[in-house]
């Protein structure tokens, strides 16, 4: 019997590939250059969940990574586009057990984020702790809400 990795969002993760690469296809036809950041993406087995928050002062981004080490996470800020990159690998295998189901997912893994233009690029921030990565991009002054008072006459 063959084992068979069950993964919910393969399907999906394939068919937006499948796409990916009839457009960049369509690109190079007329001249397009192809962004370096879209080969990350090609080559990704799977993408880590994410949860983005706001608040007043900053953008806060939780990635769920389990059992991939801080060395094994690379993050590049280019053009407004923040990347999460890297690879899980899978344990070795035992020998004498009788594997049922793997559901875990292995290999390299993909996600990017266009990132809106009032940010402190330079301030970015990222702390791994626990399987969770989290980045913090706080927003530049003009991006901040203000409050204008309204003054009774």
């Amino acid at each position: 019997m063959t084992l068979i990795r069950f993964n919910p969002m393969r399907d999906l993760v394939e068919l937006e590939k499948e796409f990916s690469k009839i457009f960049n296809t369509l690109e190079s036809r007329f001249g397009i250059s192809r962004n370096k950041e879209d080969e990350g993406y090609e080559n990704a087995v799977w993408m880590p969940f994410t949860d983005i928050f706001e608040d007043k002062d900053k953008y806060t981004l939780q990635l769920d990574l389990p059992g991939v080490k801080k060395e094994d996470v690379k993050i590049s800020f280019v053009n407004g586009q923040l990347s999460i990159s890297g690879e899980r690998v899978q344990e070795e295998e035992h020998k004498d057990a009788k594997c049922h189901r793997i559901e875990r997912v292995f290999g390299k893994y993909y996600r990017s984020f266009n990132l809106p233009d009032h940010i402190k690029s330079d301030d970015i921030s990222a702390e791994f702790k626990d399987g969770q990565l989290t980045i913090t991009i706080p927003k530049a002054e003009e991006a901040k809400p203000k409050e204008i008072e309204i003054k009774v006459k």
